[in-house]
């Protein structure tokens, strides 16, 4: 009888899944990777960034992250670049809106001032990274409309493809293809089309670990520039959790000071 409850729930639950309409799905697997990391509080890693030119030449550099989670809207963060020389001290920081849009400001040492990032240049490359400003912040589940494409397999792991399109229209993407594991919700590859639908960049996530017994990290971010040949790698490191942080450590005023 347990067994044949079992089996009855399972097709009923397939019969919903099946109901729903692509954009309704799409929406529906959107809740849910955001859902997962929901309460982790607050996070820090070290980073390192390797920036790969398309002949292969590599330049290195050394950043720490830290995120405090917001409850009621989206996170906010900060980067601090300890080396090399030439972007020593500058930090980065980011407070994400739901739908709004995000606020962000950057500290340049060498000119001794903290420069506002503007919405409409959220497109351009991230100290000269293929990560763009707007793919540093969290991405809102509000800020995109969805429709679910397939069920596929991703390096032998099953997959759901989501397609994402920014509401917003100063975002640098027509859409974006996320392959999700199916079984723990999490992006495992993003596809990145520009605004003439051309897929321009790929993002690679691997090495994944999970924290506190739930929220799962990915240890390397590979992006690569189909247009240009050119790839950043981003290693997450050294993940700590529960630091203790409130919003006076991620202050626009206090970027100057970031240690």
């Amino acid at each position: 009888m347990k067994h044949l409850i079992v089996v009855l729930c399972t097709t009923l639950l397939s019969s919903i899944c099946l109901a729903l309409t692509p954009e309704q799905r799409g929406l529906e697997i959107a809740i849910e990777v955001d859902r997962q990391d929901i309460g982790f509080g607050d996070s820090q890693s070290n980073i390192v960034m390797i920036l790969k030119d398309k002949y292969g030449n590599e330049r290195t550099r050394q950043m720490r992250n830290r995120t405090l989670e917001q409850s009621d809207d989206g996170d906010k963060s900060m980067i601090i670049f300890d080396s090399p020389g030439d972007v020593k001290g500058t930090a980065f920081l980011s407070f994400t809106h739901r739908a709004a849009d995000d606020d962000q400001w950057l500290f340049l040492p060498a000119l001794k001032r903290v420069k506002k990032i503007s919405s409409s240049n959220k497109a351009g490359a991230f100290m000269s990274s293929e990560f763009a400003f707007e793919d540093i912040a969290s991405q809102e589940v509000d800020k995109y409309s969805y429709t679910f494409l397939r069920d596929d397999k991703y390096q032998n792991t099953p997959v759901l493809i989501n397609q994402l399109q920014p509401k917003d229209p100063a975002s640098g993407y027509s859409k974006l293809e996320v392959w999700v594991d199916a079984k723990r919700y999490i992006p495992l590859k993003i596809d990145f089309y520009n605004r003439g639908g051309k897929l321009k960049k790929t993002l690679e996530l691997s090495d994944y670990s999970q924290y506190l017994n739930k929220f799962w990290r990915a240890g390397n971010w590979t992006m690569v520039n189909h247009i240009t040949g050119k790839s950043t790698v981003l290693k997450m490191q050294d993940w700590q959790f529960r630091n203790g942080f409130d919003d006076q450590d991620f202050n626009k005023n206090s970027l100057s000071r970031a240690k």
